[in-house]
């Protein structure tokens, strides 16, 4: 298994090369040169794996044995996997009329973040430690992403992990994930401004080679290969449990999954493209709040970033910039990295992009959409509970709210992804009239001392942001190693 920037510029490279990365150097995104097929007699027998078993099939089709032996794959999934709060790692929750919700957050961070994290974080410590060296990951984040790299990189000896994350525009729960660790090798910063803010100093950084070579930096956002590849797992796992595929004939067409995602930064969206191209019949639909480019872009073909990003009450997917969506129209385009390459730079030059006619009817065939306000996020998340005694996190009701406002074919199973606890997000559960008892775990958090440094908003803030980290990297996180990839 080899691996290719989106962009057409960098192949041949191997899964340790993409795991240390960020972007491409050509500014791309990795993504494997071919993607595995799987048989209906390789999915018929996969019923009835555990999760965990099942992201280490899913993993072993990525990772070639000579980097990563089967038996230590086994090992470093079931480590990584073996903190979670429900023996199953994911849970199910049958509710009425069809409405089957994906519990995807019994991690530490209480986000689905912490299924890709942990096992990620695994790879790279495996890599470290067998090499005796040292990185830098370096992390914006909406919210979750950052929480999620801290509490599973803390106290590591070959990691240090420098998290920023748009101050006043996440939960204090959010907050705390960061903030209350106090380990030498987090560091954390609370900016002033968005999340696509933080992504503009942060592409600086990276395009740096000299400081990529000598601090070993890489990224654990969804650009990371592996956050993607990991999250694969979840979209077979909810179609082997929710499809009814064993109802089906033995020699006949596998059944349909409708699946409703959540969607910002689209990785998960972009996890779902990629598992229908390995033959899952999936019917993938993106549901995004007030910040609604992914829905403009599949409805219109309209790829533009409104001039603001608005606050919601789902913070984690109040993005303007969904870069995964680069992965799905490379796929979408035969893998075609010239035509990406164009698409992309004139998108990050001038912020809009219009797809060609061909390719907009191209990605409307797979993926539908659909956007959804704040007051139909508390309307969602009051109706579930009245109807289910279930609460909802208001990103999960992002996407149950197409289950009360969409029709539905007859017949085809639904699957609602749920990305976080509503224990993050008690002023949203507070707004919608309901009330949700916290985790111990979760009020421990105000108890606990808390370290973070600020970014201010300057007239020239990106590259006083882009310098204020690089001092911090150069300052206190100690020197790495030069990555063959760059």
């Amino acid at each position: 298994m080899q691996y290719c920037s989106t962009r057409g510029g960098v192949h041949g490279r191997d899964f340790r090369d993409v795991l240390f990365s960020g972007y491409a150097p050509d500014g791309g995104m990795f993504m494997p040169e071919s993607v595995p097929v799987l048989s209906p007699d390789t999915l018929r027998g996969w019923r009835g794996l555990t999760y965990t078993k099942l992201v280490v099939e899913v993993a072993s089709l990525f990772i070639p044995t000579q980097l990563i032996p089967r038996e230590d794959l086994e090992v470093l999934v079931g480590e990584a996997l073996s903190g979670f709060s429900v023996p199953e790692v994911l849970r199910i929750a049958w509710l009425k009329e069809g409405l089957s919700v994906l519990e995807l957050f019994h991690g530490d961070t209480l986000a689905f973040k912490d299924l890709a994290m942990t096992c990620t974080v695994r790879f790279l410590d495996y890599f470290l430690r067998k090499e005796n060296r040292r990185a830098t990951v370096l992390v914006g984040t909406s919210g979750d992403t950052g929480g999620s790299a801290i509490q599973s990189a803390k106290g590591l000896s070959g990691l240090d992990v420098v998290v920023i994350y748009p101050r006043g525009r996440i939960t204090p729960v959010q907050e705390k994930h960061m903030i209350t660790c106090l380990e030498d090798n987090v560091h954390v910063f609370a900016a002033d401004g968005s999340s696509d803010d933080i992504d503009q100093p942060l592409r600086c950084l990276f395009a740096d080679q000299e400081l990529v070579r000598s601090h070993g930096l890489l990224s654990l956002n969804s650009v990371n290969w592996s956050r993607v590849m990991i999250q694969l797992a979840h979209f077979i796992y909810a179609y082997l449990e929710l499809s009814g595929m064993e109802q089906a004939e033995t020699d006949g067409d596998l059944p349909e999954l409708e699946v409703v995602v959540p969607t910002g930064g689209a990785g998960n969206i972009a996890a779902g493209y990629i598992v229908k191209q390995m033959g899952l019949p999936l019917k993938l639909v993106a549901m995004v709040n007030s910040n609604d480019i992914v829905h403009r872009t599949v409805t219109s073909g309209d790829f533009s970033m409104a001039a603001n990003v608005t606050q919601t009450l789902a913070p984690a997917i109040d993005i303007q910039d969904p870069y995964n969506m680069e992965r799905v129209f490379w796929l979408l385009l035969g893998r075609d990295g010239a035509a990406v390459k164009n698409m992309m730079e004139e998108f990050q030059q001038s912020y809009r992009h219009s797809l060609q006619e061909n390719n907009h009817k191209l990605l409307s065939q797979v993926l539908s959409s659909g956007t959804v306000t704040d007051e139909g996020i508390l309307e969602t998340m009051r109706r579930c509970w009245e109807e289910n005694q279930y609460v909802l996190c208001p990103h999960t009701a992002v996407a149950v709210w197409h289950h009360y406002h969409c029709s539905h074919s007859p017949g085809l199973n639904r699957c609602y992804i749920a990305t976080a606890s509503p224990a993050k997000f008690q002023a949203a559960v507070q707004k919608a009239g309901l009330t949700f008892d916290l985790p111990e775990a979760v009020l421990a958090l105000d108890k606990l001392a808390i370290r973070y440094e600020n970014l201010e908003r300057s007239q020239n803030w990106c590259k006083d942001w882009e310098d204020r980290l690089r001092e911090k990297i150069q300052k206190d996180c100690k020197i790495g190693f030069y990555f063959k990839n760059n």
